[in-house]
């Protein structure tokens, strides 16, 4: 489908007149995407293709048996290449006119709309999540690099004239790129949060190293092939596959890079934090460490649309993305109404292979994050916890080969207990009553976390007082289509607070490119 007549899909807009012809176009590629599978694919370095000597295998999470392809175990010397690559094209990129840099971007997100179709069938494969998600991802990515592009030029590539203390001064703030950036991305969102970041590193001037996550390498040199078709010089972008013990920290130490940007885990992205402090020349880090993301549902709220947005939310990419809603506090007067509301539509939802159009909740990514969700359903239980849906790991056909298990709606458990402080990043909400919002929001913000928060109440002065003591970087009030989810650039800038961000500034937001950026002022005396 050409670039000029895509529609916008997120994973909170889930209808279109073009649908039909997408799903079709999407089954096609699905099968494209199938004659693929099995090859070796090289990291790319400086325009040339790389080969380590050692390879892992890719499976999908729906089916171990499917072989995807055999990536790159990167060396530290090979990492070592691509930083020196970035840092060699760094000059000549920087040193483009803004609006040559500005276009040569804007091809890649172009490059990302004319092939959507297929990078949502790779990430439905690869990533496990359903087809409306995939392509939610992929036009998310596009969006975002589009959007950086937009705030560039908006803003006269930063370039602002300041005051003069006499006739003959000229003064001028300029924002000046760093140099080479690494970008660590995640498997949730493997396009959006590779795209995103590195698009924003490179139409403000630097150069990129990119390794993407273990569990979803394929997406990282999808993004690859994308920025060849968009014409960027060798050496501008580059990816090194393998695993983060080896390439994300080769990656970190090196002093060739100027800059990082990290999506993970609370604990990894706090150990990169100390590092950096640590560090004898001071970089900008870029960290995104996850959420625990807690929804109220008052007396006065339609729990119809609060069932809804609550499940979308908690059980969406199988409650594997940093903005799940993990946790609900729920008025004690509308509690049992909605709890059943939930259960309810829980146990609707269409468990299977994602790349079938009629499932909803596909696979979890790996292994260890089956056991994560079985080790929490079982402590939950033994701790007097309730299961009202869900609890289960799929073990018969079709799920045999796959790593599927059920959305859980828990219940029962006290307000301090551990499963509604730590970050799970499987599809579990757990269900606490409350007396009112004052207990509610104290509930809420009683956590290391801070990216989103909902609320559902007729109330507007409710709505009002959330707004003001939420402690979360993202907020949403009444929000069917997600209770804590769902972003969009331009229109919400998606970033965290406390532990769960780094800099305060938002994705897609207007203060997130200077991050790519640094000041130099400039006095010239005629």
């Amino acid at each position: 489908m050409s670039a000029d007549t895509h529609v916008k899909i997120t994973y909170t807009t889930l209808t279109g007149d073009q649908l039909e012809a997408l799903h079709s176009e999407i089954d096609e590629e699905v099968e494209r995407v199938e004659q693929r599978c099995g090859a070796v694919h090289p990291n790319w370095i400086g325009g040339q293709a790389v080969s380590s000597p050692q390879v892992f295998d890719d499976v999908s999470p729906h089916d171990t048996r499917i072989r995807l392809g055999r990536f790159q175990q990167a060396t530290p010397g090979q990492v070592q290449k691509a930083i020196d690559s970035a840092v060699e094209a760094f000059p000549g990129w920087a040193g483009q006119p803004g609006h040559d840099r500005v276009a040569a971007v804007r091809r890649i997100a172009d490059a990302i709309r004319s092939h959507r179709c297929e990078l949502a069938a790779l990430m439905g494969f690869e990533a496990g999540k359903n087809r409306l998600e995939c392509l939610g991802d992929v036009e998310e990515t596009a969006a975002l690099i589009a959007f950086y592009c937009d705030e560039l030029e908006r803003h006269n590539a930063f370039v602002t004239t300041m005051g003069t203390l006499g006739p003959n001064e000229e003064n001028r703030s300029v924002l000046r790129p760093y140099g080479a950036w690494a970008v660590i991305s995640p498997f949730n969102f493997p396009l959006a949060l590779a795209g995103g970041p590195a698009g924003a590193a490179l139409v403000a001037g630097n150069t990129v190293v990119l390794k993407p996550a273990s569990d979803t390498p394929w997406l990282g040199l999808a993004l690859h092939d994308m920025t060849v078709e968009a014409g960027l010089p060798p050496g501008v972008f580059n990816v090194v596959t393998g695993q983060g013990g080896v390439v994300g920290r080769a990656l970190v130490d090196s002093p060739g890079i100027a800059g990082v940007v990290f999506t993970g885990s609370r604990a990894a992205g706090m150990s990169l934090i100390r590092d950096n402090g640590r560090r004898p020349v001071p970089r900008p880090l870029i960290a995104e460490m996850g959420g625990k993301n807690p929804a109220l549902v008052l007396a006065s709220a339609d729990l119809e649309k609060a069932a809804d947005g609550v499940l979308r939310s908690a059980f969406g990419a199988q409650g594997q993305k940093c903005s799940a809603c993990s946790r609900v506090y729920v008025a004690h007067e509308v509690r049992e109404r909605f709890v059943e509301l939930l259960a309810e539509r829980t146990a609707a939802l269409v468990t299977g292979n994602p790349l079938d159009r009629e499932v909803w909740h596909g696979p979890l990514i790996n292994a260890r994050a089956v056991k994560r969700f079985e080790e929490a359903v079982a402590e939950a239980r033994r701790d007097g916890g309730r299961v009202v849906v869900g609890g289960r790991r799929l073990m018969a056909e079709p799920y045999a080969h796959g790593y599927f298990v059920e959305p859980t709606v828990i219940e029962g458990l006290p307000a301090s207990h551990r499963l509604l402080a730590d970050e799970l990043f499987a599809p579990i909400t757990i269900v606490v009553g409350v007396a009112s919002l004052d207990e509610g929001l104290r509930l809420a913000n009683e956590t290391d976390y801070g990216l989103t928060a909902g609320i559902f109440t007729e109330d507007e002065a409710e709505v009002a007082e959330f707004f003001d003591r939420a402690e979360a970087g993202v907020l949403y009030a009444n929000r069917r289509a997600n209770a804590t989810a769902g972003a969009w650039p331009g229109i919400n800038p998606f970033g965290g607070w406390k532990t769960s961000g780094s800099s305060g500034r938002g994705a897609g937001g207007p203060y997130y490119l200077q991050q790519f950026l640094r000041e130099q002022s400039r006095v010239l005396v005629r």
